[in-house]
């Protein structure tokens, strides 16, 4: 089409047909034949984002021109209110959306305050955790050698899946935001990374029952990032490495802060735990919220393409295939305020990126 018929197209519609052009790429990359060297190295290419950014109607649209795979929906607050929007009209008709646009949906969710029911608390202490001073506290996590809260945990996360079903199988069931775990006499040995690791291999029993093929994310992230010593994932069990705490002015793999450094260190020793295959990347690049510090109004998101380039590199080159950004307060008041967001140089990058041949 040349440029003067695009003059008459809304740019809703304009969103549309790019989007419905690169879905229809992806599949006929998926059918062409393997080897050809076309098909796009990251196979996850997502962004992750809340319910209340949804004000900005057209997110599955705009995702899908930047050529990106998956958005994955937050639940900042409560797994069980976006439960409640995704059966509403609203999130039927953003699931149908993405649906017909060749868009995967996935649902990653600080989810153990909703699991572990807070108000058990009161007739079954023994469920939740103890915190440093030997006292069980209602707050944050549970005790992870209780078997009656390993069970409610268990069944909750199924009974949840069966309205927050991701379309790609993979789940995110994650404690809560880093948040100290169980320090009882059983539990003490235990770090928080082995702990919250136990409850992920639970987890994965329980919806494999019911979703064969699931797969379930392990968060190493703030408290959870140092690697699991003493407790094995189950096969079916991945990474999912969030550094939060890096610096995003320069590339992740050439900072020198101590702070960044630590939190890169992490990667390969969580990767020499939990392997390269189905690892995946969740990063802050587009994460408004928290270069917000997470207070509205927004601020513009200090994006810089140099940096993305060399961090796709950074986990391109380990064999990293899974990547994602947090792009919370990217809402309409964001667009408002500050114009596009750098959702086409996001998914552009990511996928044209293509893994250079080693040498010796």
């Amino acid at each position: 089409m040349s440029m003067h018929q695009w003059t008459g197209l809304t740019r809703r519609r304009f969103l549309e047909s790019a989007a419905c052009g690169l879905a229809l790429d992806r599949m006929a990359l998926a059918a062409t034949a393997t080897g050809s060297g076309d098909e796009p190295f990251f196979l996850t290419r997502g962004v992750v984002i809340t319910e209340e950014d949804l004000t900005l109607a057209d997110w599955p649209e705009r995702a899908a021109a930047a050529g990106l795979t998956t958005i994955g929906l937050h639940a900042p607050k409560s797994p069980r209110l976006l439960a409640r929007y995704i059966q509403s009209d609203g999130g039927q008709k953003f699931l149908e959306t993405c649906r017909r646009l060749g868009l995967g949906v996935e649902y990653e969710l600080h989810a153990m305050q909703d699991l572990l029911p807070r108000e058990l608390f009161d007739k079954a202490p023994e469920l939740f955790r103890m915190d440093d001073k030997g006292s069980r506290v209602r707050e944050w996590n549970l005790c992870v050698h209780s078997e009656r809260a390993m069970q409610t945990v268990a069944e909750n996360a199924v009974d949840l899946g069966k309205t927050l079903r991701p379309t790609t199988g993979r789940y995110f069931y994650w404690g809560d935001d880093g948040c100290p775990w169980c320090r009882c006499r059983q539990c003490a040995g235990l770090s928080d990374s082995d702990q919250s690791l136990l409850v992920a291999n639970r987890i994965l029993d329980a919806i494999r029952k019911v979703d064969a093929k699931a797969q379930v994310a392990y968060l190493a992230y703030d408290n959870t990032l140092p690697p699991p010593k003493q407790i094995k994932p189950k096969s079916g069990v991945f990474l999912e490495y969030a550094p939060i705490h890096r610096r995003y002015d320069v590339p992740f793999e050439r900072a020198d802060d101590l702070k960044t450094r630590q939190q890169f260190e992490m990667l390969d020793a969580n990767l020499d735990v939990f392997g390269r295959a189905n690892a995946q990347a969740l990063e802050y690049w587009l994460d408004v919220s928290l270069f917000s510090k997470w207070k509205k109004p927004a601020v513009k998101v200090p994006f810089d393409p140099k940096v993305l380039t060399a961090d796709l590199d950074t986990y391109g080159r380990r064999g990293i295939r899974h990547v994602t950004t947090f792009a919370v307060y990217i809402d309409a008041d964001y667009v408002s305020r500050h114009g596009e967001p750098p959702l086409k140089d996001y998914g552009e990058q990511l996928r044209r990126w293509r893994r250079q041949p080693s040498h010796g």
